[in-house]
């Protein structure tokens, strides 16, 4: 007969409760590696129905009143200014390059009726040393960094001024001095793009937005971007234009859940959803999100919500797929550039007189830049062979000396007085 002593007893005794209190915490929180979780025996299906949709975050109404004053940033009077007059001046620009490509003088063009707060909102929120990857439909951005009128008439134009040669599509901007990554046409190529240069910024103080639209949401990059970010721990913001439309298909047409942001948490990424054309709350979403990566090197997902006032481009009708009256709805109601107007108004900030005095100046810098690159003739044709490769390889020169001697031969046939010598 084996006889414990008081004080093994006491030890089993308490290994014992130990044991106890271990299956009974092990029966309410499973230990699977795949999820942090809880246990429950109430068998049911969970769709976007069990939870409430993610609210929209916004800081003015439509008659641009503040709604709860701490949340008005209280920008210098300058910047606020300088937000509304780029807003217009795109306005500006956008009506006569789309004119002119209706006129056959460029090929291509998009403009950004509808979404001028989400591009100058954020910009404003952000540094020069923050790099920007862009979709193309974020000219705003740009402009507020200080991209020139003439540029982006070069640009449109492929002239020889054009910094990318002539070798990009009308409005597929770019600007190593601004930080602003050539745009690329195939959707959300950007987004992992983006992420690395993020997970290259880490601990510098600085940040990567990237831009992309509802569209390009639905792609397979954006997922892996997504995922990517969050298990490497980016400093990426991740701004979503939902504008309502993928080119003509509707956003109840790409996805069952709730909207983009919904994706946000299944990633483990901090996430927000602001109205898009509220300018001072995208302001302030922006600045938090950029504290937010900064501070904890993580990324921050933002769903601004929008309406594409104008069509997808100039190769779109839209009325093909939507109402003039739905397009005239958000054009008077919850317009981006006339709430910000409505708010400057009631600081005594913007009048009827300053108004037509910057339309009439910011229509005449358009045209003077457009007529300037309207005149200037074209790169180079043999640029084409060029910058493909750091350093010329054999077959790209045989075919560069091929093409010359055939332009020198025939050269009657080809507009080589358009070009640059």
């Amino acid at each position: 007969m084996v006889v414990f002593s008081r004080s093994v007893t006491q030890c089993l005794r308490r290994l014992c409760r130990s044991i106890n209190t271990c299956t009974r915490l092990c029966s309410e929180s499973p230990l699977f590696p795949g999820a942090k979780t809880r246990w429950t025996e109430k068998l049911e299906f969970l769709n976007k129905g069990s939870y409430e949709p993610i609210p929209v975050y916004r800081v003015m109404d439509r008659q641009g009143n503040v709604i709860v004053p701490s949340e008005d940033p209280n920008l210098p009077e300058e910047t606020l200014v300088k937000m509304y007059k780029n807003m217009v001046l795109l306005n500006s620009m956008d009506k006569i390059l789309y004119e002119s490509q209706r006129q056959g003088r460029i090929s291509f063009y998009m403009t950004n009726y509808g979404e001028e707060a989400s591009h100058i909102g954020s910009a404003a929120a952000l540094s020069l040393e923050d790099v920007v990857y862009a979709q193309y439909r974020e000219v705003g951005v740009l402009m507020w960094r200080g991209f020139t009128l003439q540029e982006f008439v070069d640009q449109c134009y492929g002239n020889i001024d054009d910094m990318g040669k002539g070798k990009q599509m009308p409005v597929h901007y770019g600007s190593k001095k601004l930080n602003f990554v050539t745009i690329s046409s195939p959707l959300a190529t950007q987004l992992p793009q983006a992420v690395g240069s993020a997970y290259s910024l880490k601990d510098q103080n600085r940040v990567v937005i990237c831009y992309f639209g509802d569209g390009a949401a639905s792609e397979g990059d954006a997922h892996a971007a997504f995922n990517f970010a969050a298990t490497l721990q980016c400093p990426v913001l991740f701004f979503c234009r939902n504008n309502g439309y993928a080119i003509s298909t509707p956003v109840e047409e790409q996805y069952g859940g709730d909207g983009i942001a919904a994706q946000g948490p299944s990633y483990g990424m901090a996430t927000v959803r602001v109205d898009g054309n509220d300018i001072l709350a995208v302001y302030n979403c922006t600045t938090k999100a950029k504290e937010y990566a900064i501070r904890e090197q993580k990324p921050v997902l933002i769903e601004a919500m929008t309406y594409r006032v104008g069509d997808h481009s100039t190769s779109d009708d839209s009325t093909a797929y939507r109402s003039s009256d739905e397009v005239l709805h958000w054009q008077t109601n919850d317009y981006p550039v006339h709430k910000l107007r409505y708010y400057l108004e009631k600081r005594s900030l913007w009048n009827e007189d300053l108004e037509k005095a910057w339309l009439q100046e910011t229509r005449k810098d358009v045209l003077k830049a457009f007529n300037e690159g309207e005149k200037k003739p074209k790169p180079k044709w043999t640029e084409v062979f060029d910058d493909v490769y750091k350093y010329m390889p054999p077959h790209l020169t045989k075919q560069k000396n091929q093409m010359q001697k055939h332009v020198e031969k025939y050269k009657e046939h080809y507009p080589v007085h358009k070009f640059s010598s």
